[in-house]
């Protein structure tokens, strides 16, 4: 039985993390400025990036404009509290239950 936080610790996190990472991407920062900003090694960011961490969840458009919507304020330097964002997010994914839908 895998608990509702396993899958956001193991499941939800990862993807809305890859999903950042490359929105990040395409708004032109490297994968260092990608490290910093989500304050993570630069082998995870490359992880994220080349689908190896992070892609057990497929994200609904809605939470995808959400994390796009939330990549270009990073990089406007608009965000205060990232962490609020990302748990705005995931809460956003959960509500709809789509988690649920990929519960193995």
């Amino acid at each position: 039985m895998k608990l509702p936080c396993q899958m956001i610790v193991w499941d939800v996190l990862p993807a809305i993390r890859a999903a950042i990472a490359e929105e990040l991407m395409n708004c032109g920062l490297s994968q260092q400025e990608i490290a910093k900003e989500l304050d993570m090694a630069p082998s995870a960011v490359s992880q994220y990036l080349s689908k190896k961490r992070g892609y057990r969840i497929v994200l609904e458009e809605n939470v995808k404009v959400s994390i796009r919507e939330l990549a270009e304020d990073m990089k406007a330097n608009k965000v205060d509290d990232l962490a609020s964002r990302i748990c705005g997010i995931c809460r956003q994914l959960r509500e709809e239950g789509q988690e649920c839908a990929n519960d193995n």
